[in-house]
């Protein structure tokens, strides 16, 4: 993927309430409200971006790496 997500304003709003909700998994807070919420925000800006995620497999992956850099780079 060309585009560097974790610059994202989404990315960084997802960041910040994945820390002070607590949850120590991304993909439990990616399932709730909020976590959806955020998330949903930031495959919005890759389509803007112009990451085609209209394909489920494209989808899931780019949520798998969105996961993956969440558990890394997210948590205190």
């Amino acid at each position: 993927m060309d585009w560097e997500f974790t610059e994202d304003a989404a990315f960084l709003a997802l960041c910040d309430a994945f820390r002070e909700s607590g949850e120590s998994s991304a993909i439990e807070f990616l399932a709730n409200g909020e976590g959806a919420f955020h998330f949903q925000d930031l495959a919005q800006n890759a389509a803007g971006e112009g990451i085609d995620l209209s394909e489920s497999s494209a989808l899931d992956e780019f949520q798998q790496e969105v996961i993956d850099t969440m558990e890394k780079l997210c948590q205190d």
